[in-house]
């Protein structure tokens, strides 16, 4: 039998850049409490949020992508045409196709990569990054391009009480490269397709160019939020212990950025210790879903609060219902 050639492996891969763009509008709870009959008390208490950003009209999420790619390849120390692989993390992307990370590429002058999205709603970072970290151990690629972005704005409908102070836009984008001395534990993750409804666009987007109506984001509040408080607690334990360390091991804990108390509700159940600095962007920045993790990072370095080298918990869960966690070292 004839034998394929194959690669060389590599021993591990890290990530070497971050970078981040939050659109300039600022969106506070009292610009939109009053037309969900609500209050900016109410929005606080219930997730923690105080602001969040909104891109402006002819911004998108190729266009914000692009932005924080180009400063995480910056970051990095990495020219834009030794990326071998662009990889985005989005579900509002405004073309079924072509894809967003072709279009992130070209902006970035990656015209040496492959390009692909992800559609794994809010677990999509933790996804691309355990994908980018198998593809760089394979031999497939020596450097990787990760956005998370999205622009959930456009799909929100505001007169939802349940859905229309949650959700934000912004990009955030790591370069993951290969490395002498692994950088990214395993990833533990999963998805339960028959809690598909529970997070959905409704109507379905070809139904709704059918009869005219818009597609929104819905949501049910309670269900995800009982799912995420009685399940990502173990996944986040099954991430150290895949990584092989312990919760007093890290140095920062940086979840998806859906809500404070699910949050505070994963720390609980972690017993993180008072050294381990909790990511709450979330209270400035709203839940922006493929993008939250790493615009959190991105506000734990600009407070000085996050070096380079130091182990960090990330987990992402939403939509799907998809979750993916891992332990890496911060770029």
């Amino acid at each position: 039998m004839s034998h394929l050639k194959t690669p060389a492996t590599v021993a591990g891969a890290r990530m070497t850049g971050l970078g981040a763009y939050r659109p300039d509008r600022v969106v506070t709870n009292a610009e939109l409490a009053p037309r969900i009959d609500s209050s900016d008390e109410w929005i606080q208490e219930r997730t923690g949020i105080i602001e969040r950003r909104f891109a402006g009209a002819e911004e998108t999420c190729a266009s914000m992508g692009a932005i924080a790619g180009t400063r995480a390849l910056a970051d990095a120390g990495i020219a834009a045409t030794d990326i071998d692989v662009v990889i985005v993390a989005t579900f509002t992307h405004r073309h079924a196709t072509p894809s967003a990370s072709a279009e992130i590429a070209h902006l970035v002058g990656a015209t040496n990569a492959a390009a692909f999205d992800i559609s794994a709603a809010c677990a999509g970072f933790c996804y691309g990054v355990g994908l980018a970290d198998s593809l760089i151990r394979a031999g497939s690629a020596k450097h990787v391009l990760l956005v998370g972005t999205e622009k959930i704005s456009d799909v929100t409908n505001y007169d939802d009480r349940g859905t229309a102070f949650i959700f934000a836009d912004g990009a955030g984008a790591v370069v993951i490269s290969a490395s002498d001395v692994p950088g990214i534990a395993p990833t533990v993750w999963g998805a339960d397709g028959s809690s598909m409804d529970a997070i959905i666009m409704q109507p379905d987007t070809l139904t709704a160019a059918r009869v005219g109506v818009q597609s929104f984001l819905t949501m049910e509040g309670q269900r995800v939020f009982r799912w995420a408080v009685g399940s990502m607690g173990e996944v986040c334990e099954r991430a150290l212990v895949a990584a092989g360390i312990e919760a007093r091991d890290l140095s920062a804990f940086v979840p998806h950025q859906a809500n404070l108390r699910i949050t505070n509700a994963i720390v609980k159940k972690l017993d993180l210790p008072e050294s381990v600095t909790v990511a709450t962007d979330i209270q400035l920045t709203g839940n922006t879903s493929a993008a939250s993790i790493p615009l959190a990072m991105d506000a734990l370095r600009e407070q000085g609060q996050l070096k380079s080298g130091e182990p960090i918990l990330m987990v992402g869960f939403g939509a799907g219902l998809a979750f993916a966690g891992q332990v890496a070292l911060a770029p």
